[in-house]
């Protein structure tokens, strides 16, 4: 359990929407941490040391020094990383097996559906040098039909899988960002109302928080050179 835990879990994070999936974890779970920022604005996540826990250049990442049996553990990939501390703690993920299978149908829509989805929406309406309307209207309308989906499932029940879990930890980040999305919540109420009693909760405010001043420091929108190291490819990358 958390309590056990003697020296800081490493959080390689940016105060970004899968960087505050971890954020909010560790904080909800009682973990100690460490923030070692990884400024993806500025390259860090093609740094050799970075890569070798993450070889795909992406943050978060984690290294546990008390991974299983004692003996340390990298992990990366934010919904990796988030049933790790699951299993690791006990909570926020059922160690049953229909349980489990709950929330992992909706952790994994966020990993392929609404992250994916929110993230090119975010791109070609605020990112893109040039405006492709196509693009837009593309990624802003299947945002709108995720956002459905969540709200239907929300219609008769206060979380995505029933009880708080990590599938909530891995929607928060996107679902604030909303009018970024192109969005209007008011068409979801029971969406809504997950994002109130969401941003209500501490450690979820402390995630959110973490290192915020971070993200004020680069405009994507405007600053080139942050704008061809995220969205250029790098050799071998």
């Amino acid at each position: 359990m958390a309590q056990l835990q003697s020296r800081p879990i490493q959080l390689y994070y940016w105060p970004t929407p899968n960087g505050w999936k971890i954020a909010i974890m560790l904080e909800e779970c009682g973990l100690p941490y460490e923030v070692i920022p990884v400024n993806i604005g500025r390259g860090d996540q093609f740094k050799p040391e970075f890569l070798a826990l993450s070889p795909n250049n992406k943050m978060p990442a984690i290294l546990d020094p008390e991974g299983p049996d004692g003996a340390p553990l990298s992990v990366f990939e934010s919904g990796a990383i988030l049933q790790y501390l699951g299993r690791k703690t006990g909570l926020f993920y059922p160690g049953d097996e229909r349980g489990r299978v709950e929330v992992d149908q909706w952790l994994f829509w966020q990993m392929s559906g609404l992250g994916p989805m929110a993230g090119q929406a975010h791109h070609f309406r605020i990112y893109a040098s040039e405006k492709l309307p196509y693009a837009i209207e593309r990624y802003t309308n299947e945002v709108h039909r995720l956002y459905g989906v969540m709200n239907t499932r929300l219609a008769d029940r206060p979380f995505l899988a029933g009880d708080y879990s990590i599938a909530d930890i891995a929607c928060i980040g996107w679902a604030k960002l909303w009018e970024r999305q192109g969005q209007d919540i008011k068409e979801f109420p029971h969406l809504a109302a997950w994002l109130e009693r969401m941003l209500a909760r501490p450690a979820v405010k402390r995630g959110l928080a973490l290192n915020a001043e971070d993200r004020a420091k680069i405009d994507f929108a405007t600053d080139t050179q942050a704008q061809s190291v995220l969205f250029g490819q790098r050799p071998g990358s």
